[in-house]
């Protein structure tokens, strides 16, 4: 009989997908076949691809009978038109059509919080009831009230909450957590099958995105773009001030206008692995010439400086693991820190290979 394994958390952005991949491969290495769904579409882009739903193929290799497209997308649109009463589908008996396979484990990831998905029937508590599936939570630690949303997540989910991973934990607090944090909650019912530790890699974003979600010219060293970015820096001040400035950071990406030659030269001899020029104004050959040398990036945007910010500042807040490096991140803290052994028992699925 497959089990049904329905990965949720209380916030969006709290590593849902991270987790997938993390389960997955151990799920493979353990020869336990899974189909992977995703029932409400969250993320497309601009040819409808479904992101999560193509990134767990591909890095996976699911093929399209081991994952299932969205029944619907949750987007303005659908939401009108449920409201209108132009869609009057019944999802939650759909739901269960959509989830038929063959497969041992059917691994569906939920929607942003507990609720999100409600006006389908569709929310992560509507889905577990309907299909009596075992729901794994993900949390992102930010502060102790993290025990807040898990708790009331408990009370919401009832038996059907089989255990919690709690993840985005600075390193210093890990053990402390481990010894505290952890015996509280299994005290209140609730199995913490694992406590990751914040990840500068899967915390950081590419050049590339950043290119993207700028809409930037790049104008140099265009095949350096899969280089990692961890901090935004902006270059608007002297020099010596600027130097100082920038030899405390590490993997920069500055923000300086495109007159600015002194700070980008002082940018490009410091841990700076992308340039965001502003303002209009090209760089002079000698930026050009020196960025190629270190095989930094140089673009260029149609924005003013504030603008720029913002918008790189939001790709820092929606990070997403498309990257080859931070996939073999994932698969690393997940094999070190998230107990699948337990995850299986709970789930009563014995592995077809063994170590």
């Amino acid at each position: 009989m497959t089990k049904h394994l329905l990965i949720g958390s209380v916030e969006a952005t709290s590593g849902k997908s991270a987790t997938i991949l993390g389960i997955g491969s151990q799920l493979l290495e353990k020869g336990i076949s899974f189909t992977y769904a995703k029932p409400l579409g969250t993320c497309y882009n601009k040819n409808n691809v479904e992101l999560d739903l193509d990134f767990i193929n591909s890095v996976m290799s699911l093929g399209s009978t081991a994952s299932l497209q969205p029944l619907l997308s949750l987007d303005d649109e659908t939401i009108a038109k449920r409201i209108s009463g132009e869609d009057a589908t019944n999802y939650g008996e759909a739901i269960s059509e959509y989830l038929k396979t063959d497969s041992d484990l059917i691994l569906l990831e939920g929607a942003g919080n507990l609720s999100e998905g409600r006006i389908f029937d569709l929310s992560l508590t509507q889905i577990a009831e309907k299909i009596n599936a075992k729901v794994l939570l993900v949390a992102r630690y930010h502060s102790l009230e993290v025990v807040e949303s898990i708790l009331k997540a408990k009370d919401d989910l009832r038996e059907q909450l089989i255990g919690v991973i709690i993840n985005d934990i600075p390193a210093e607090d890990l053990n402390s957590l481990q010894s505290k944090l952890e015996p509280f909650l299994e005290n209140q019912g609730i199995s913490v099958l694992g406590m990751l530790p914040s990840n500068k890699i899967l915390r950081s974003i590419s050049v590339r995105q950043i290119a993207e979600q700028l809409s930037a010219k790049v104008l140099c060293c265009q095949d350096h773009l899969d280089l990692m970015v961890e901090t935004l820096t902006v270059g608007a001040m002297n020099v010596s001030s600027a130097m100082e400035y920038f030899r405390q950071r590490e993997n920069m990406a500055v923000v300086t206008g495109g007159g600015r030659t002194d700070l980008q030269l002082a940018a490009l001899e410091t841990s700076t692995n992308c340039l965001i020029l502003t303002g209009h104004v090209p760089p002079q050959e000698l930026t050009i010439n020196r960025a190629k040398e270190l095989g930094v990036p140089i673009m260029s945007v149609e924005l003013d400086t504030l603008s720029t910010i913002e918008i790189v500042d939001r790709a820092f807040g929606n990070v997403r693991i498309q990257e080859p490096i931070k996939v073999q991140c994932i698969k690393y803290l997940m094999a070190k820190y998230f107990a699948i052994d337990k995850l299986l028992e709970k789930l009563e699925l014995k592995p077809a290979v063994t170590a």
